[in-house]
């Protein structure tokens, strides 16, 4: 389906067309809702703070100043509100040692990949996915799967740009180690 220009129907919004709204969430609900389960790994939760997200976003949408692209604007809201979620529900997670880390090969790992199935490359990455923290899981897609730039997860987390180039590159280490790990015990 066709989406109108975010900033047309923001526009539409402040203007008093109130049921413009519902495209910009019809075109962004299921992004949103990705960001936030991944951080609050609940469904139940990840609901209803999508639907937080929305009515936060839309009482603040004529502060919204459109320095950044909406979607920006608006997965920050639901990082926040997701991040401000779990940490009332803080959980232990078990975290993989930094010195594992540090001992990989890449190349290895890339011989031992290229021996596998597409079907079977692909189940032990989506395995090794589960394994990361919510916040590393978090970062990867959206820089992979959901393909946005740097700038816009620096926006979306807070984080500088550069952290997230030092983060994304650590999870991409430990995604090694992880699917190293699998692949021996397969």
């Amino acid at each position: 389906m066709k989406y109108p220009d975010d900033n047309e129907t923001i526009g539409r919004v402040l203007s008093g067309d109130v049921a413009a709204y519902a495209s910009l969430v019809e075109k962004h609900k299921n992004l949103v809702f990705s960001i936030v389960l991944k951080i609050v790994n609940s469904r139940e939760d990840a609901e209803e703070i999508s639907q937080d997200v929305f009515l936060k976003a839309y009482q603040s949408l004529g502060t919204f100043e459109r320095k950044s692209k909406f979607s920006t604007w608006l997965f920050r809201i639901a990082y926040n509100s997701a991040i401000s979620k779990r940490r009332k529900k803080r959980v232990e997670m078990v975290a993989i040692e930094e010195t594992v880390i540090t001992n990989y090969s890449a190349d290895g790992i890339s011989r031992d990949m290229n021996v596998l199935e597409e079907d079977e490359r692909q189940l032990i990455l989506e395995k090794a996915l589960l394994r990361l923290p919510e916040d590393d899981n978090l970062l990867i897609t959206l820089f992979y799967k959901n393909e946005n730039s740097i700038e816009d997860i620096s926006d979306i987390t807070g984080l500088s740009v550069s952290n997230v180039k030092v983060r994304l590159h650590r999870i991409r280490k430990k995604l090694y180690v992880e699917m190293n790990g699998l692949m021996k015990k397969n």
